[in-house]
């Protein structure tokens, strides 16, 4: 591997991390949550028969005591619902609400708009259509274990 190579990781690691750090921000919804309340959130999201505590705590690679405190302030707000597993009666199913949803869906649209007026008012349009042509590759890097 060459020093030039590294430099290219180097560059594109620092500028990815730059604009994350800058999108969570840029979210007045978002900052009333820890990044582990936003992607636990996420997930319930994108799960449709819910998930167990001990499932969501994996993912996030915290403690299932940590999880279990991150769940009842949710449930306290109201961003999600506990039901009994139907296959064992020991196991509970974390769902996610209407209103967790909408606070998710308002965080990932807070963003979204930072994000696209952010494109218009810095790139040009051949700008703009190269990091299109990009997303492509980069989704090969996120994707590569």
């Amino acid at each position: 591997m060459s020093v030039k190579d590294l430099q290219f990781a180097s560059d594109l690691r620092t500028v990815v991390t730059r604009l994350v750090k800058k999108l969570r921000k840029k979210s007045i919804t978002g900052q009333q949550l820890s990044l582990t309340e936003r992607s636990t959130l996420s997930l319930l999201l994108s799960s449709e028969n819910g998930m167990l505590p001990s499932e969501l705590a994996s993912l996030e690679k915290i403690t299932n005591q940590s999880m279990s405190q991150i769940l009842s302030g949710f449930l306290e707000k109201g961003y999600i619902i506990r039901t009994g597993s139907e296959t064992d009666k020991r196991k509970v199913i974390i769902s996610i609400t209407e209103k967790g949803k909408g606070i998710i869906m308002q965080v990932l649209s807070e963003r979204d708009e930072w994000l696209n007026e952010a494109l218009r008012e810095t790139c040009t349009e051949e700008e703009r259509e190269l990091i299109k042509k990009a997303l492509a590759p980069l989704t090969k890097l996120v994707d590569f274990e």
